[in-house]
């Protein structure tokens, strides 16, 4: 399959299984987030709510788009890892997946809410900065992406405290806003084994609803992303560019971009951008003569050439948007919009590097899925009766699920990486603050999240850091 050695089948049959075992910890480890709250406001019985928001987190997957796998693939440039010795990619895969299950299972053992979004770019990260002491790395190119780093790094870390804040926020609202009929219904503690009014269930139904389809959105990418990775790496020939899209529809870009460069001014360019100028005309160059000549009878880019156009097509656009932003290319706003157009993933030259096989969606959601029916009951009663000194009430639980369903989703819509778990558990420690007060948490538990929430960046780069190293050694 693929024109593949045996062996090397074997390696990426075992890559994908990984994959896949990455997501369904991801299930159980990140959506017993979701269904806390309606466990323990007796909402819904555990196995409904856990075989529900299986069922949400595959529906969310499925339609979720590819935005934030793309930003995971276009975190780790793989295109520049990508050499000769199959084997090395090999060793890339497997030290990023191994390093993200280790920490994944260890903190669900200890039922610590971590982020499985923190583990699997830490395990990239940690890769991009092996290769970088790699001795065929000679120019010492960067093998990470650290504008995309340190903007998904910025989600990740703000998020927590944005879903600690807004709920805060909204608690005060609902005692301000909602009737003291309804107040008392909904900052009231549920009773053992009795369901609280339809209403309120719906809503904390509704919110768990919503809290797992978006968690499949985003979540769920990120094993969409992984396994692209994975793919590109390992069988770059196959997966490096899109096969299903016609390459002669690249001619019309081309042509867009180059009609941008025709207005610049290059002695107006900062000295980096100029340089940028000067190697997108001679990738264009390359990507013509390419269209030109190395079309297939079945209108594909050739397999020897796709992890080259791959390659010219990734550099152009990051090359393009760069030198949009100087102030000396002096581009009009519909110039832009223009250039945009050619450079995006709906009608550009994106549309050819970031997409996804449809069968590598539904593995990765069927995954997600059935994880999150299983394994969950270490992660909920953490977040169910360990975060806050006293039981969830309907308008925490609601209130905690509105507010992380609503960030995850603008998340996704901003192809942003962040994490269900920190969110959410943030969610109701802000719950539990907004009720009474600071004294109102564990903070045993809020302490052990916060380290969970520290160590877990820093120990997955060291892990996939030494894997990757070890792996490359033996081979």
């Amino acid at each position: 399959m693929f024109g593949l050695e045996t062996d090397v089948f074997i390696l990426l049959s075992i890559s994908l299984f990984a994959a896949c075992a990455f997501e369904f910890v991801n299930g159980f480890h990140d959506t017993a987030n979701a269904v806390a709250t309606v466990i323990y406001t007796n909402s819904l019985k555990p196995t409904v709510a856990v075989v529900w928001s299986g069922i949400c987190n595959f529906a969310g997957v499925l339609l979720g788009g590819i935005g934030v796998a793309m930003g995971i693939v276009n975190l780790l440039p793989v295109e520049l890892l990508v050499d000769q010795n199959i084997y090395h990619s090999v060793a890339m895969v497997m030290a990023l997946l191994l390093s993200s299950i280790i920490w994944n299972v260890g903190t669900w053992y200890f039922g610590l809410p971590s982020s499985s979004s923190h583990t699997l770019i830490g395990s990239i990260l940690g890769v991009g900065l092996a290769f970088s002491t790699m001795p065929e790395n000679k120019e010492g190119v960067s093998a990470v992406n650290w504008d995309k780093a340190i903007e998904t790094g910025q989600a990740l870390l703000l998020s927590p405290l944005l879903g600690f804040s807004l709920v805060i926020v909204l608690m005060f609202m609902i005692r301000k806003v909602v009737p003291d009929e309804t107040k008392d219904q909904l900052f009231k503690e549920p009773k053992k084994n009795t369901a609280p009014p339809s209403w309120i269930r719906g809503i904390l139904i509704a919110t768990c609803s919503l809290v797992s389809f978006f968690h499949g959105s985003n979540d769920g990418q990120k094993g969409v992303g992984l396994i692209m990775l994975i793919l590109i790496g390992i069988v770059p020939l196959q997966f490096a560019v899109n096969p299903n899209i016609d390459p002669k529809l690249l001619q019309s870009n081309i042509a867009g971009i180059e009609q941008t460069i025709a207005t610049l001014d290059p002695s107006q360019l900062s000295v980096v951008n100029k340089e940028r100028l000067v190697q997108t005309k001679k990738e264009l160059v390359d990507l013509k003569a390419i269209a030109a000549a190395g079309m297939t009878p079945n209108a594909q880019v050739p397999k020897t050439n796709r992890l080259n156009v791959r390659r010219d097509l990734l550099l152009i656009n990051n090359n393009m948007n760069k030198i949009a932003e100087d102030e000396g290319a002096n581009l009009s706003a519909n110039q832009i919009k223009v250039l945009k157009d050619n450079l995006g993933e709906q009608k550009g030259i994106r549309r050819f590097t970031d997409y996804a096989p449809l069968w590598v969606i539904f593995m990765v959601a069927l995954s997600l899925g059935l994880g999150t029916m299983i394994g969950w009951r270490r992660i909920v009663v953490t977040v169910g009766e360990k975060i806050g000194k006293q039981h969830l009430t309907y308008a925490q639980g609601a209130s905690a699920e509105l507010v992380a369903a609503l960030m995850i989703a603008i998340s996704s819509w901003r192809h942003l990486p962040v994490s269900t778990t920190h969110i959410l558990s943030s969610g109701i420690a802000g719950s539990m603050v907004a009720n009474k007060g600071v004294k109102n948490l564990q903070f045993g538990t809020v302490r052990n999240i916060a380290l969970a929430w520290v160590l877990t960046l820093p120990v997955s780069i060291l892990l996939s850091f030494t894997l990757y190293t070890v792996f490359r050694w033996l081979i």
